[in-house]
């Protein structure tokens, strides 16, 4: 920022620089950049561990395991139907995640399609397993929130 004659420079929130502070700048820091790559992480992390376990969900739905309860109801359709959707979505988990590590702008969209698309579908899904599938829809919101708060561009961050 401009500073005046005789006044010491300071961020955009008003702290001082890092150099007046006694140590080397870090511009990542200065701008909330450790907070933001922390929920970008967090985020690729929980999008793929969502991606893992709807992938087993799936993988154990088509193999008629007698894991789920013999006697659910699902919205349409039967047990290996939800078996291939989840599965399929599961692995469109993964790949996003990969993408977000990757720091793809397209994957922040990608995954919180992902992301609400898998709460959905295991709010559907939940007749089969129930505490499993609220599990995996509490994780896919906090991705979402991560993604849609912390995933912008660099560039736009470092501007605001």
């Amino acid at each position: 920022m401009a500073t005046q004659l005789g006044e010491r420079p300071v961020t955009h929130n008003g702290q001082p620089l890092a150099e007046e502070r006694g140590r080397a700048p870090d511009l990542a820091l200065e701008q909330g950049g450790v907070r933001r790559t922390g929920w970008l992480t967090f985020a690729a992390v929980a999008l793929g561990i969502a991606g893992t376990l709807n992938t087993i969900d799936g993988i154990v739905a088509l193999a008629k395991s007698r894991f789920y309860t013999a006697t659910a109801v699902y919205v349409f359709s039967d047990l290996r139907t939800w078996g291939w959707i989840v599965l399929g979505l599961g692995v469109v988990q993964i790949l996003a995640a990969l993408a977000v590590v990757g720091r793809a702008q397209w994957a922040r969209w990608v995954g919180m399609i992902a992301a609400g698309v898998g709460a959905l579908v295991q709010f559907a899904f939940m007749q089969s397993y129930p505490f499993w599938s609220l599990s995996i829809f509490a994780v896919c919101i906090l991705v979402i929130y991560a993604l849609a708060v912390y995933g912008g561009s660099p560039k736009r961050a470092e501007t605001s």
